[in-house]
């Protein structure tokens, strides 16, 4: 089952809760048990999401550049 069809399943739960005639105990934990899980399923779609982003494509992910100051970058003639 994937995320996607989770939050769906769980939305529905959601709407149809109230009008299942549940005891109000019930009610209460089970809507906190869908947030809780409406909570981690949105984490991880968008860590999976930014993951995605950040890939590079050849297993490697990384946003960062690194450049490597030589004296060039510093001469003064460079600077002019």
């Amino acid at each position: 089952m994937t995320k996607e069809t989770l939050v769906f399943i769980f939305g529905i739960l959601l709407t149809i809760i109230p009008f299942l005639g549940v005891p109000e105990l019930w009610r209460q934990y089970s809507i906190f048990g869908i947030g809780v899980v409406f909570v981690l399923v949105g984490y991880a779609l968008r860590r999976g999401v930014y993951l995605k982003q950040i890939d590079n494509g050849n297993g490697e992910r990384g946003t960062d550049s690194f450049v490597e100051t030589t004296e060039t970058l510093f001469d003064e003639k460079a600077l002019k």
